[in-house]
C-alpha cells in the first residue's frame, strides 16, 4: 500500500492509500496499528512528509563509492548520526538555506527512509525487516561548514544536518509488504533536473537488516522512529568545484517503487525561490 499523509481543507490531518489510478481514499485508524480503507475520497488541502517521526537516526558513509568520493575507509560498524525532528519537511516545501546562523556549503544527499512499525529492541538481522512499516524518499540536507569546521564547532555533525527543512521526507510511504528487499532499488538525485547520484541500494555497506540489528542492540527503537540509511556518491561537496545549494535550486530525489521527492531551495526569511 502507498499511504500519503494529508491536511483537508478544515485543517485536520489525516493519512490516505493512493488507488492505482491516483485516487486518494482516507484511512481509519492508527498508521501503525491496521488502518483501513475508508471509502471515502480524501478531501486534500496539502500533502505533508508521510509522518511525524519519533526520532531521526541516520547512517553516514554507507555506500561504498561514496567512501571512496570523500576519501574515507570503510566503516567496521555503522556511522550513526541524528537529526531533530524539527528538521522534517514536506513534499514541494522549500529548503531554506540558513542566513541567520548562515551557511554557505548546503549540501543535498538522497536517501532511503525506512519507518519502523513497532517498538523493538535486540531485533536479530534475520527477522530485522518485520519490525519495518514502510519506506520513503529522504534528503539529508547537509551544511557542510558547520557539520565540519572545527571553528563553527563542526566534528560532531548534528548542527549541520538539522537545520529546519534538513530533512525532506516523501512523497509517501510505501508499506514493507510492497519492497520485500529493500537491497534491490534504484535511487536517483536530480539537480535542477540534472542526474547528480545514482546507485542501487545494493552498493550499501550495511544493509536495512544490518543497520536495524545494530541500532536496536541494547537499545529501544520506537515505532515512529526513521532511519535514514545513507546517501551514494555524487554530493554536491565532492564535486570539482563543489556544487553547493542556491536559491532557485529544486532538488529531486527518486527511488524505485516509492516515487519522487520534489524540494525548491530557497532562503531563510524568503517566500519565494525566485
Amino acid at each position: 500500500m502507498k499511504i500519503v499523509r494529508y491536511r483537508d481543507s478544515l485543517g485536520a490531518i489525516h493519512h490516505a492509500c493512493v488507488h492505482p489510478a491516483g485516487r486518494l481514499e482516507r484511512l481509519e485508524g492508527d498508521l501503525f496499528g491496521d488502518p483501513v480503507p475508508s471509502g471515502q475520497t480524501a478531501d486534500v488541502a496539502g500533502i505533508l512528509a508521510p509522518l511525524d517521526p519519533r526520532a531521526i537516526l541516520c547512517i553516514g558513509l554507507n555506500y561504498r563509492r561514496h567512501a571512496a568520493e570523500t576519501g574515507a575507509p570503510i566503516p567496521e560498524h555503522p556511522v550513526l548520526f541524528m537529526k531533530v525532528p524539527g528538521a522534517v519537511q514536506h513534499p514541494d516545501a522549500p529548503i531554506l538555506l540558513p542566513t541567520t546562523l548562515a551557511s554557505h556549503q548546503v549540501d543535498y544527499e538522497g536517501e532511503l527512509a525506512v519507518v519502523i512499525g513497532r517498538t523493538c529492541r535486540n531485533v536479530s538481522r534475520a527477522e530485522a525487516l518485520e519490525v519495518v512499516l514502510g519506506y520513503s524518499c529522504a534528503n539529508d540536507v547537509s551544511a557542510r561548514d558547520w557539520q565540519k569546521q572545527q571553528r563553527l564547532g563542526g566534528g560532531q555533525w548534528c548542527r549541520g544536518k538539522s537545520f529546519d527543512s534538513f530533512c525532506p521526507l516523501g512523497p509517501c510511504l510505501v508499506s514493507a509488504d510492497e519492497i520485500p528487499d529493500p537491497q534491490t532499488l534504484s535511487l536517483r538525485t536530480r539537480l535542477n533536473g540534472v542526474t547528480v547520484q545514482e546507485a542501487g541500494t545494493a552498493d550499501m555497506i550495511f544493509p536495512v537488516a544490518a543497520i536495524i540489528e545494530f541500532l536496536s542492540a541494547s537499545t529501544t527503537l520506537q515505532a515512529g522512529t526513521v532511519i535514514l540509511t545513507g546517501t551514494p556518491s555524487g554530493v554536491g561537496m565532492a564535486a570539482d568545484p563543489p556544487r553547493w545549494l542556491r536559491r532557485g535550486d529544486t532538488v529531486e530525489v527518486e527511488i524505485d517503487a516509492i516515487g519522487v521527492l520534489r524540494n525548491p531551495v530557497i532562503e531563510e526569511g524568503s517566500d519565494s525561490p525566485d
